[in-house]
């Protein structure tokens, strides 16, 4: 069974996914003011590799942008990639 969870203590905050309660990865992001995020970071352990596990902390990120109506800025290389790949997600881009 495949987990998300959000921590955020207001100035940083994280996306982390799991596998049968197994820490799989996670997606860092630091507060730039109240409308924005950064992304900074993404990172998935490498035996849970090719699962997809990324592009869905990712897509959490975006969903809670979305959710939020606050704005994103993808510094981190893979979060970067993602949105130039992906014209559906480019609406939450700051």
């Amino acid at each position: 069974m495949i987990g998300i969870k959000q921590e955020d203590d207001g100035k940083k905050g994280r996306f982390v996914i799991s596998e049968n309660n197994e820490m799989a990865g996670e997606m860092t992001y630091t507060w730039a003011g109240k409308e924005k995020f950064i992304i900074d970071h993404t990172s998935v352990d490498e035996k849970f590799s090719g699962k997809g596990f990324a592009k869905t902390l990712v897509q959490a990120g975006v969903d809670y942008a979305r959710k939020n109506e606050v704005k994103i800025i993808p510094l981190c290389p893979y979060a970067k990639r993602r949105f130039d790949q992906d014209e559906s997600i480019r609406d939450v881009l700051a």
